[in-house]
Order: structure tokens, then sequence, then C-alpha cells
């Protein structure tokens, strides 16, 4: 069957092969963010096979960091790889996964949308999936899809099947490939077959692809591997590029233009572009290798230690900023379940996670209670900010107060409480989602930091701060400098006793990105940095 649809613009699928997490994300958002330095109108999107309606209730333990956009999607984690390499905000239609197209299938079959016809996979789940990828590239001149896991898997299959009606129009559509190809150190070996096979795998689902991506762990400096590719599969070693481990994820983006990969793309494509030197892009990369380095170690406190991909977009704010200030950054990921208080003075800046559910909270408290006595500069996010509060409410005052989610029992003696409109027979998509206004009070740590009285910021959360507890707090010491203009909810609160202890309900993690920097990290950077370099002059004495 062939799509019958005209396609208005140009689309890239990328496509992956012999095993997951080969950085298919990383390399999207790559070549789009070269594409859009040369002058396009570009935009990415990912499909995803599970059948969850959206990452929201999976377990960042088994699935990664729930990113959340400025319209209140629950996406997966790469849509913030997406947004932070090509500097724009990216919608809620740009993660789709099986469970949300089933979905709307279902509900417009309930309504009588198909008439009394058979509703299956070919056309219909078919159709469901172009119309998205169509949606998605109207007023864009180039659209980039990811196709999450990997060829072979069973319910990928009708993901390939868009991709093969699509591609009869090949002067508007390509297919990049990237797979795998290991190194045996028993005999020194590279071996292409895993690959090779990977590439029949597509061939019988009706897809050729255009351009291979050969990821490695080193760079394969034997061509003999290349010729059994190119020859197995059918595509010219000018089209086949190697993908080896980098220092830097940024750096991609400049190994792809040493390749020539956006030429060679642009001519299949008949894309014009500009811009031929990217002046911005090269003075961040120049400062990738910049050697003369403050050292700088921070932790991350969180109870989804084991998988660094649950504090993704922090961990990579906390880079990128890094880069800008020239600073050699090790960052920690410290379980909170089974936390040793004496470790915290190894760092010189503390971040307190979100997160749901009871276990580890005892270590987050217990780490925020050491940051505040000793003057480590202390960031909360989300669930860190109700928890300072808790925190200061019980050791500071000793309110002997509670936080619902943790003591739903404890009732009349809630300081943190369901938001008023949730409930929690329902949780996917029911939280406070997406960007929220926060107005900022003048002459607090804030303030200074901001520069503005108003600004918008991404949430995800089910709680709030009780504000009948916010007169007896600020009396002794506890400023709430942010609130939410509409609905009085305290968004920023801050302890100006200390350098900087400050914690906010928002994700102000979601909002770096290449050239655009997030004030608050930048501010928690630099206090850490300044609270390194005090300690080290005090043990030099």
């Amino acid at each position: 069957m062939k799509n019958s649809r005209k396609i208005n613009g140009k689309i890239i699928f990328i496509t992956g092969g012999v095993l997951s997490s080969l950085g298919k994300g990383i390399f999207a958002a790559s070549l789009a963010f070269m594409f859009k330095e040369r002058g396009l109108k570009v935009n990415m999107m990912k499909f995803d096979p599970y059948l969850n309606v959206d990452p929201g209730t999976i377990s960042p333990i088994e699935h990664g960091e729930v990113f959340v956009t400025k319209d209140g999607g629950e996406t997966d984690l790469d849509i913030g790889h997406y947004e932070r390499f090509i500097n724009q905000n990216l919608s809620k239609n740009s993660s789709i996964s099986s469970g949300k197209i089933y979905r709307n299938l279902i509900e417009k079959e309930r309504r009588g949308k198909y008439l009394g016809k058979t509703v299956q996979i070919i056309p219909h789940v078919i159709n469901e999936i172009i119309d998205l990828i169509l949606n998605n590239l109207k007023n864009n001149d180039l659209l980039i899809v990811e196709i999450g896991g990997t060829v072979g898997d069973i319910e990928s299959i009708p993901y390939f099947e868009a991709i093969r009606q699509l591609q009869f129009e090949r002067e508007n559509v390509i297919n990049i490939h990237i797979g795998f190809v290991p190194f045996l150190s028993i005999n020194k070996e590279y071996k292409s077959k895993p690959f090779q096979h990977s590439i029949k795998e597509l061939h019988s689902l009706g897809v050729f692809p255009n351009f291979l991506i050969v990821r490695t762990e080193n760079k394969i400096n034997n061509q003999e591997v290349f010729n059994k590719i190119s020859i197995n599969c059918g595509v010219n070693k000018e089209y086949i590029l190697e993908l080896e481990n980098l220092p830097n994820v940024y750096q991609i983006p400049k190994k792809l233009m040493e390749e020539k990969i956006d030429q060679k793309i642009a001519k299949i494509l008949n894309l014009k572009l500009i811009n031929k030197n990217i002046e911005k892009y090269d003075l961040f990369n120049n400062l990738i290798s910049y050697q003369n380095k403050d050292k700088l170690r921070i932790a991350i406190v969180g109870k989804y230690h084991n998988l660094k991909d649950s504090y993704l977009s922090i961990i990579e704010s906390l880079k990128i900023i890094s880069i800008y200030k020239k600073i050699d950054l090790k960052i920690d990921l410290l379980d909170s379940k089974s936390l040793d208080l004496k470790k915290l003075n190894n760092y010189s800046g503390i971040i307190i996670s979100g997160g749901f559910g009871t276990d580890g909270t005892d270590g987050k408290i217990k780490t925020i209670k050491y940051a505040r006595e000793n003057n480590i500069p202390l960031l909360g996010i989300c669930f860190g900010m109700q928890l300072l509060i808790l925190e200061f409410a019980n050791n500071v005052l000793n309110l002997n107060l509670y936080h619902q989610e943790l003591n739903p029992e404890k009732k009349q003696k809630f300081i943190i409480h369901l938001l008023e409109d949730q409930d929690l027979k329902n949780f996917g998509g029911t939280m406070r989602l997406g960007e929220y206004e926060c107005k900022i009070f003048p002459n607090t740590i804030a303030s200074k930091i901001y520069k503005k009285d108003l600004i918008n910021q991404r949430h995800r959360h089910r709680y709030e701060f009780n504000n009948q507890y916010k007169n007896i707090l600020e009396k002794n010491g506890l400023v709430f400098s942010g609130i939410n203009p509409q609905t009085n909810l305290v968004e920023i609160v801050e302890y100006p006793k200390n350098d900087f202890f400050i914690a906010v309900q928002f994700h102000p993690e979601f909002n770096t990105k290449i050239f655009k920097l997030d004030p608050l990290f930048e501010s928690f950077i630099e206090a850490s940095n300044n609270y390194g370099k005090k300690w080290k002059n005090n043990q030099e004495r």
C-alpha cells in the first residue's frame, strides 16, 4: 500500500539496530542543530513503541527522567536533548507512544468515527502515524523523526511500515540507520555481522537506508570493516559514517560537520543551506576543550541514583553551564536511602532533586539540615522545595508538621498538602503540568538571580505548600520570594542567612539550552565554585 498524501517539506527518519542506547536521540539532535544553524526551520519528534500513553507513570529507574514541555506534555527524555541542542521549545506532540496512538484510535472507534469499518493496523494505525508526522512537518522545512527501540522489535513494525509508505517520495524522505559494531578483545577484531543483520531486517520491512552510522566505542582503523558493510548492506561507502564515543556529546555536531553529512543530506533532499561557518557553536565547542579550569564537585541527592538518566536534565544543565564558566565539573549521584552525611563535606554544592514516595525522604531532609547548618550551597527542586520547608519548620521551629504524601494520616497538620484539583484515582497526566507564571518579589536572592519580576517556569507536581504557615516561617527567617500570581501558590523559597540556600517548586533544569543558560543553575554553579575556592583557601592557611 502506498501513501497518497503529498509531503510538503523534508523528513529524515532515524532508526537503530543491534542494540538500544546507541545515542539515536543525541545524533538526531545534533543533525537538527546543524540544519537549524544553517538557516532551515526544523522540527523534531520521537515515536516510542511502548503501550504506556506517556512516560509519566513509568519509574525513572526504568525509563529515565520525564521531560516536561511548555504545554504540559510528559515526554521522553530525548525531547530534552532535542530542546537543548536546537535551542527551541517543543510541544507535547513531539513525543508519541504506541499507547497514545491506540488510545486515540479506540476513542475514535467508540465515537463511530469509522462508520462500521473494521479498525486494523493497516490502514488505520499507519494512517494515524503518518498524520502525526505530517502535522509536525507543517510550517517547517525539515522534520527529523526518531523511532525508539531497535529494528526487529515486534512493537515497532507499524512505524517502519509508515516509513516504507512515505519513502515513495524519495526526493523528500530519507532514512539514516544507526547500528553498533562490537570489538572482540579476545581476537582484537571489529565484527560487522550484527550490523549487517540489522540492515537485513530493515530491508525485510521494505525500508532501505540512505545513510549508515556505525557506532563504536573507539575509532576503527581497519577500512575493510566499512567495505564489508557497504557491500553487504547496499550503501555506498561515501554514505557510511563512523561515530565513535566522544569525550563530550556536544562535540558531536562538529564531528558530523567534519564528515560533511549535512552537505550530503542537503544534496539528496535538495535543501538550500546558509551560514556555512557556525561561529557561535565554534566558540562553545572551543570552550569544551579549554584546559585551565577550576575544579568543582556537585552532589545530587536522590533515590534514583542507580540510573543517571533519572536526573538527565539537571546533569546536562550543570554540564553546559560549567563549559561556559570554564569549570571542570564532577557530578556524583548520592543515594538518599543510605547517605553518609560526612561525605557531603567533599562537595561544594548540593542539589535536592524531585521525586515521589516516602523512601529516601529522611536522607534528603538530613542533607538539607546539614547544608543549612554548614552553609553549603543548596538548590532544592520540586519535592526538594517541599522538604526544605518541612525541615525548617520541624528542626528550626519545632512545629511538628507533616507532608500529606508522606504521612496521610496526620490530618490538620499538613504543611505540604494536595493541590485542590487533585485526586489519587487517576495518576496519568493529572498533575500540575507545564508552564506557569511566577511573580518574584524585590530585594530577594531570586530577584538578583532572575533580574525581572515575572518569569515562566515548567511544573510537574501534585502537592503544594500550605499558606497558613507562611507568616510563622517568614517571622523566623525563611523568605517566600516567588509566588504564582493567579493562585498564590509558593514557587520560590530562600534562606538569606546562608550564602546560597534556595528552593523552587518548578523545574528550572528544563530551561537550559546550548545557547541559553538557566539563571538559577548559573547562580548555583557560581555560588558552589566560590564556596569551593573559599574552602580550599582555608585549608591552605
